[in-house]
């Protein structure tokens, strides 16, 4: 067991640098290249790990362009999120050590996705068509109790989709209209990324999970929006209306809960 969690634990940050790489390269439109700092100079082999970065004092470029907190977190957040799906997996009796590396994808996609909606408030098709290929892939292979198969994958993706892009939509008619009453906003008030990560969801958590799922995120980000709102009023610089605030966190927050503790949330939030 120790063993196990020790190679979970290496292959969480070594997930965690490539991650740190794809949110440096990928919205960018740039071929992800080994690690570098921000002003382009290539990062040395041990600074290649945000983490050892930090410890060896290699986080600065010889220019000063020093790596975030980001680097570091990435990686953190990784190692957790397997160690909880190998914990998970540990626990039940009816999942296996294939989807057990599923999962592991899955915690890669959630953590990249949120890395980049937070920073670049973008959702990438370029991350969420292999998401797909990857939960097809897992509802075939893997159809095991209380996993979705292929047909109900299918069918929550789906329905993932139609709700997000209704909100999509809606969000459009909002700007429209605002805008015609003489405001000025520039910003999308409900991205089409965010209707890919829901997609994504249903895919891999299947039909019943994907609703407690939105439940979750819709709760979630009323309760990020007011904690945004209160510290914005409380700083110096204030509440600038109408800023875009990055919703998909959210959704990889309520996927995250119901793909690992679907039983738990349930239990939580409608009593059995």
């Amino acid at each position: 067991m120790l063993l196990t969690i020790l190679i979970i634990i290496i292959i969480g940050l070594f997930a965690g640098a490539i991650i740190n790489v794809l949110a440096d390269d990928l919205p960018h439109y740039r071929r992800p290249t080994t690690p570098r700092y921000a002003d382009g100079a290539r990062r040395p082999l041990i600074a290649w790990l945000g983490i050892l970065a930090f410890v060896t004092g290699k986080r600065a470029s010889p220019e000063g362009a020093a790596l975030s907190w980001r680097y570091p977190v990435a990686e953190v957040a990784t190692v957790a999120g397997m160690l909880i799906a190998l914990l998970v997996k540990n626990a039940r009796t009816d999942v296996s050590d294939t989807q057990l590396i599923f999962w592991l994808i899955d915690i890669i996609i959630m953590v990249l996705v949120t890395v980049v909606d937070i920073e670049h408030k973008l959702i990438l098709f370029s991350v969420m068509i292999p998401a797909y290929v990857v939960a097809v892939l897992d509802a075939i292979i893997t159809p095991a109790q209380r996993e979705p198969n292929l047909t109900a994958a299918l069918i929550a993706g789906a329905v993932g989709f139609g709700v997000y892009y209704i909100l999509y939509l809606g969000g459009i008619l909002y700007v429209y209209v605002a805008n015609q009453q003489g405001r000025n906003i520039n910003t999308v008030a409900f991205g089409f990324g965010d209707v890919m990560l829901a997609t994504f969801s249903g895919l891999i958590l299947g039909p019943g999970a994907l609703i407690f799922a939105m439940f979750i995120t819709v709760f979630a980000g009323a309760a990020g929006a007011v904690i945004y709102l209160i510290s914005r009023r409380l700083s110096a610089d204030g509440y600038s209306p109408f800023t875009a605030l990055p919703y998909g966190p959210y959704i990889v927050l309520g996927t995250f809960l119901m793909l690992f503790f679907g039983s738990q949330m349930r239990y939580l939030l409608i009593g059995y």
